[in-house]
């Protein structure tokens, strides 16, 4: 709809307003996916097999291997790409209570959240994780805890497929 200027001036300006946000976003959209059909690309000759993961895209993928791309020098193990995603279980013991753990806030915060949201993707959308969920909450752990031990899964799995000559 092409807004007229003969019309009320409020209508007209608001009109003129959202064509233009709407062109911004049209313009937004075709960029982001040229950049993402460039990152697949990147990431299909570096490490293919990480995008065929459950929960892991482009952007994900992206980010995980810019961090192991950072810190090669610290990738000696699946235990190391743990701990420099912040996903290593960290005890949490006060006095006569038993062993737990907390949350690493330590690591790479964004390589972190990219586990974080696999995680998330799985627990709505895979049916093995949300039977290992229930099963965890039988066992009574909170929800944080859950994540915790699932995000340090989905670490172990993705340095798997990470690129060890990095």
């Amino acid at each position: 709809m092409q807004p007229h200027k003969g019309s009320d001036p409020i209508v007209y300006r608001t009109n003129l307003v959202i064509r233009s946000l709407a062109r911004r976003i049209k313009h937004l959209d075709i960029e982001k996916r040229t950049i993402d059909e460039t990152l697949k690309g990147l990431i299909e000759v570096t490490a293919p097999s990480l995008l065929d993961l459950h929960g892991v895209g482009i952007d994900t993928a992206a980010t995980l291997l810019v961090a192991a791309g950072d810190n090669p020098d610290r990738l000696h193990s699946e235990r190391s790409w743990a701990h420099l995603c912040g996903t290593t279980p960290l005890p949490a013991n006060s006095g006569k209570t038993t062993t737990k753990f907390r949350l690493n806030r330590g690591g790479d915060r964004q390589a972190n959240a990219a586990l974080y949201r696999v995680v998330l993707t799985r627990m709505s959308s895979d049916e093995e994780t949300r039977r290992y969920v229930t099963r965890r909450r039988d066992k009574g752990l909170n929800t944080a805890e859950i994540i915790r031990c699932l995000k340090r899964y989905v670490a172990r799995q993705t340095y798997k497929h990470l690129p060890h000559m990095i």
